[in-house]
């Protein structure tokens, strides 16, 4: 699959934007704040329907307007699908496939399949807990209707559950009622547990070659799935914690508190690890993301590379370009760097000033 044109209007810093790729490598370079990024972020608003900045619709629709339009058109398995998303203040984001208004959000993740790697994401060892499960989520989310379905309601569940657990302060006789919040609970979370145990075992089949290689045949990495409470113990533990939860008005189990760890030759990297084990740690993390889309939806995914090769060592910067292949990229940088020109072949180059894009190959 690749992409073939992206369009805006009044998105972000572009009154209008009409960019045309092709299914190879694009550069867009520019100074810092011109815009380059809204681009990306866009194109992921297409695949994922939410910014990877985790800001508000409105505030991604251009200063002064009402309504944002974007509108990707991508080809997969030799056909186009257009995709149009509108965003409008005070209003549900509008969507459509093909000119079909879809029913649900949901609906529109997994049509198109993107890795997004930003300077961000190399701290994803060192962030906190929240980082890591929302990188496997949005990665099922983009692979497993299922999944998306069960994690949405957990979600909702969760919401309801915890606006219950803060009414029970004025109104102790809704106590009762944490019972059919919690049966929901327990069946929505065992089979998220259960989707992210198997992930996670794919992920490490494919991770522990590629960090291998990366750190020069030194290290063996290890992703360790560690889930709040095991998929078969939901019930009884939310049980066990009503009083606790009621006090802090908060659900205190289920795999909304789950984490990874990352291991190297055994070592805990978060704790222990030095600042370039964790950032190669995550650097393999991005690259096994890339082959295990490869590897279930049998296509190639877009691969998004936001500035972040300016953030890594030659030999890593080498590596990751060595994998690319055949995937359609469009990296974003400030200048167009000997590492970019010598290294891969590039396709079409724009250059992006304060909203105005210029082709210049």
């Amino acid at each position: 699959m690749y992409i073939k044109s992206v369009e805006l209007s009044n998105y972000r810093n572009y009154d209008s934007l009409d960019l045309d790729l092709n299914n190879g490598n694009t550069i867009l370079y520019g100074d810092n704040a011109q815009g380059k990024t809204n681009i990306l972020e866009a194109i992921g608003m297409c695949a994922t329907a939410r910014s990877h900045r985790r800001n508000k619709d409105s505030e991604l629709i251009k200063f002064g307007c009402e309504e944002a339009h974007i509108k990707t058109i991508l080809n997969k398995d030799n056909e186009d699908i257009s995709i149009d998303m509108h965003l409008r203040k005070g209003k549900n984001k509008f969507i459509a496939i093909n000119k079909e208004k879809v029913p649900k959000v949901s609906d529109l993740i997994g049509v198109m399949n993107i890795i997004f790697f930003s300077p961000e994401d190399l701290n994803i060892i060192k962030d906190g807990p929240v980082f890591r499960r929302n990188f496997v989520d949005m990665q099922l989310c983009q692979l497993d209707n299922f999944y998306i379905y069960n994690f949405n309601n957990y979600n909702k569940i969760i919401e309801q559950r915890n606006s219950l657990l803060r009414d029970l302060y004025f109104n102790p006789t809704l106590k009762d009622t944490l019972d059919i919040w919690d049966n929901q609970i327990e069946s929505y979370g065992s089979k998220i547990i259960e989707r992210r145990e198997t992930f996670i075992e794919q992920l490490n089949e494919i991770i522990e070659g590629i960090h291998f290689n990366l750190s020069g045949s030194k290290e063996k990495i290890k992703i360790i799935y560690k889930p709040n409470v095991g998929k078969d113990d939901i019930g009884i533990m939310l049980k066990a914690n009503q009083q606790s939860d009621i006090k802090n008005k908060i659900t205190s189990v289920g795999p909304h508190r789950d984490d990874l760890i990352f291991t190297i030759n055994d070592m805990d990297v978060r704790k222990f690890g030095s600042q370039g084990q964790q950032r190669c740690a995550a650097l393999s993390l991005k690259l096994a993301q890339i082959e295990i889309v490869k590897k279930i939806i049998n296509d190639n995914p877009i691969l998004l590379l936001d500035d972040v090769l300016s953030e890594l060592d030659s030999n890593r910067q080498n590596f990751l370009l060595n994998t690319i292949g055949d995937i359609q990229t469009i990296i974003t940088c400030t200048g167009l760097d000997e590492f970019v020109n010598s290294r891969i072949e590039i396709d079409r180059i724009y250059r992006i000033t304060a909203g105005n894009v210029e082709e210049t190959k």
